[in-house]
């Protein structure tokens, strides 16, 4: 299949690419199919999730264990049955970000709080809150201590501990 799209011109995809969320993502509810695609060969550090009903919807979502070492999402047993999945830890974790500024990445945020919970096996996922408070959803890039630690070493010292 091809999608046409105005910022990425076409894009070629088979059926089984698609990530299907049946009860869309907040503030989405009636786009249930996506493609993940890589801004770089490879790197799945920052990935596009694009909508495939209506490709101008696109969302810029990372792995949070990129910047969070600790971060440790709990589903409770209606999610986990909503995926078919039997545990956390087979499960795929991708957080939404917010882009703030172009000129300044450290400026963005990132969304802890309500990730998307993908099953890489059956490629269905859900978006969920986590009641967990350390978890919020307006984390900016600079107050992760990796993200710090590459921008500017003397930021390392205000960077928090995800």
């Amino acid at each position: 299949m091809i999608l046409e799209t105005d910022s990425y011109g076409e894009i070629e995809y088979q059926e089984q690419d698609l990530i299907t969320f049946p009860d869309g993502v907040f503030g989405f509810p009636d786009l249930k199919r996506y493609l993940l695609l890589s801004l770089t060969e490879g790197d799945d550090t920052v990935l596009l999730m694009l909508s495939v009903d209506q490709p101008e919807i696109v969302f810029a979502i990372v792995n949070p264990l990129v910047f969070c070492k600790d971060y440790v999402p709990s589903l409770s047993a209606a999610e986990l049955s909503f995926l078919d999945a039997k545990d956390d830890g087979e499960l795929s974790y991708y957080a939404i970000c917010t882009i703030r500024s172009n000129e300044d990445y450290l400026k963005n945020t990132v969304n802890l709080k309500c990730p998307l919970v993908i099953d890489p096996i059956s490629r269905r996922g859900i978006q969920v809150i986590l009641p967990n408070p350390a978890y919020h959803y307006r984390h900016k890039f600079s107050s992760f201590q990796v993200v710090a630690e590459t921008a500017a070493p003397q930021q390392t010292e205000e960077a928090a501990q995800c």
